[in-house]
């Protein structure tokens, strides 16, 4: 599975701990770090915070990559059910950092927040391991075991992990170790879109080491134990976080809000509402209305900035479906490769292993994007647009689910044979999990396409002050592409009866609900390219359009260009010392 998106944006100040720090440290500040060096204390802190990232990506995945395998095994769950479970923590953790930065600013402080967090983050890896342990194994003498927990009370544990866990993760991830850590303000396009291509490498590259280590370790080395490695990452993150607290706290500069522009928006449209009754003067923008001297509530700079936001909605819209097909690498693909043949050369391959396959793509095209965008960026008179991109990445998306559908039908020819996973025997296709390969790295080359160019439209074609309530809404459309595909399943199961995503794969006719993902993402690849030419130029003069309506960069652009022609005139030898006065 790719990588879930980031829930902090990235923002001014990265390491400016004077003003982005709270007034007051807080409390078991080492005072040694006082006396470091400027640049050793930087570098400690980046340390710090990438192993803090590490470590929390690490349990992230841990608990990811075999839960579908765990909830169907160990706690009973049905085959759908466990997949919309996996789709609902994985949008849960990728909307949990926009809710937790939000507190952060208007109701708790960051560093009272992040203890919380932190204290969450470890409850709900400490409950997964007790979720996992096999009391019933484990007895004080022939007659008593030692434990003797019911399901249901499993099912509420594991329940409660899930979610504390998510909250924690929000908190790292939009207080701790923010993309705020990378100074990025100075930055034109190529040098963004270069930036989020290389760290979606090192995330996918750090994700890769967990499907194929932690996969194993739960599958056939201790199953029941193998909750414990995301426990003891999650530990080594909350150490280091409370270890260097007082340095790992960052807070945006901004001056803007999600509730700020939700305002704009609901009072523009009260607004609307209200003129119906009687005609009023004609505005440029229907958000117009939210103005003060248009009868709304809110300033001209919160309308403005609202607006170049409102122009980023088509785009965030049409990745709501394709993040719903990218979930399907925790769930349908996950629950295809679980019912077919494991065994290779006597070895048998992590269901999650297969995860790694989609990874791959992504590692080699990084590095070959990187040189196709140096040589497009290059020139100066053709503008270049990441568009192209997405609109490749959607096709790519919408063939994989097409291929899942074929692979489906082809793996149900093969004759049925048993198979061990996890201590647990299953009747599975005989077909080498191998052939499911395609669908796997056609997902592997979107997410390679898609992420990081949908990532430098959200962030640039925005105000700089508005930057980081972009990201936030970038994190909402993806989190909602989660749950979409939670109700997907949901609705495909109840509405056919379980046929379309049924408990036993054999039994039922799975391809049908590929098949129909797959016309959906073709349409939202049409779709997506029918408004992309409204993204295609990131040059000055696109920028401009986006940034220059606000008031305070209106002026600073007419002083600049003020001075700009007293230089000329002070330079010019053609016009007399009369026409210079």
């Amino acid at each position: 599975m790719a990588a879930a998106d980031r829930g902090e944006p990235p923002e001014k100040g990265a390491w400016n701990h004077t003003a982005d720090k709270e007034q007051r440290p807080p409390p078991g500040r080492s005072v040694c770090a006082g006396r470091l060096p400027q640049a050793g204390k930087k570098l400690q802190e980046a340390v710090c915070v990438l192993l803090v990232e590490l470590c929390e990506r690490f349990t992230f995945f841990g608990i990811v990559c075999n839960m579908i395998l765990f909830c169907t095994a160990r706690l009973g769950y049905r085959t759908y059910q466990a997949a919309m479970l996996n789709m609902c923590f994985v949008g849960s953790s990728t909307l949990s950092p926009v809710l937790v930065g939000w507190l952060a600013e208007h109701l708790v402080g960051r560093a009272k927040l992040v203890c919380i967090c932190t204290g969450l983050h470890f409850l709900g890896t400490a409950l997964l391991p007790v979720v996992s342990f096999p009391f019933e194994d484990v007895s004080l003498d022939r007659r008593r075991v030692l434990l003797a927990l019911p399901k249901r009370e499993q099912k509420i544990l594991f329940f409660l992990a899930l979610l504390t866990a998510s909250l924690g993760t929000g908190g790292i991830r939009a207080i701790v170790c923010p993309l705020g850590a990378y100074s990025l303000e100075d930055c034109g396009p190529k040098e963004l879109l270069s930036f989020f291509n290389w760290f979606h490498w090192l995330v996918n590259l750090n994700s890769a080491v967990v499907f194929v280590s932690i996969s194993y370790i739960q599958q056939s080395v201790a199953r029941n134990l193998g909750f414990l490695i995301p426990f003891v990452s999650g530990l080594m993150a909350v150490i280091t976080i409370h270890m260097l607290r007082g340095e790992m706290i960052y807070k945006p500069k901004t001056d803007s809000s999600l509730l700020t522009t939700f305002g704009v928006i609901f009072s523009a449209l009260k607004t609307s509402c209200a003129r119906r009754r009687y005609l009023g003067p004609a505005v440029a923008s229907w958000l117009d209305l939210a103005k003060e001297n248009h009868g709304g509530q809110h300033t001209e700079s919160q309308v403005e900035g609202t607006k170049s936001l409102a122009r980023l909605f088509p785009l965030l819209s049409f990745q709501v479906l394709y993040r719903t097909c990218i979930m399907q690498i925790p769930s349908g693909y996950y629950l295809q490769t679980m019912n077919s043949n494991l065994h290779f050369s006597g070895f048998v391959l992590p269901v999650a292993a297969m995860n790694v396959i989609s990874i791959v793509p992504l590692l080699i095209l990084v590095p070959v994007l990187e040189c196709i965008n140096s040589w497009l960026f290059s020139s100066k008179d053709t503008g270049h647009s990441p568009t192209i991109y997405i609109a490749g990445g959607h096709f790519a998306a919408a063939l994989s689910v097409l291929a899942a559908g074929l692979a489906e039908i082809h793996r149900k020819r093969f004759p049925q044979v048993q198979q061990s996973l996890s201590q647990e025997l299953l009747l599975v296709s005989s077909m080498p999990c191998f052939h499911l390969a395609p669908q796997y790295i056609l997902l592997g080359v979107a997410e390679a396409l898609v992420t990081p160019s949908c990532s430098l439209l959200s962030f640039w074609l925005v105000p700089e002050r508005m930057r980081g309530i972009s990201m936030h809404f970038l994190a909402l459309f993806n989190g909602a592409g989660c749950f979409v595909g939670a109700l997907f399943v949901q609705t495909a199961h109840t509405g056919t009866q379980g046929t379309w995503f049924p408990h036993l794969l054999h039994e039922g006719k799975l391809e049908r609900f590929f098949f129909f993902l797959a016309s959906l993402m073709m349409v939202n690849t049409l779709g997506f390219w029918s408004i992309a030419h409204r993204y295609n130029n990131l040059h000055e003069d696109c920028t401009n359009e986006f940034r220059g309506n606000l008031p305070g960069e209106k002026l600073l652009k007419h002083e600049k260009a003020i001075k700009h022609y007293n230089a000329v005139l002070e330079s010019s030898p053609i016009l007399s010392p009369v026409e210079k006065t």
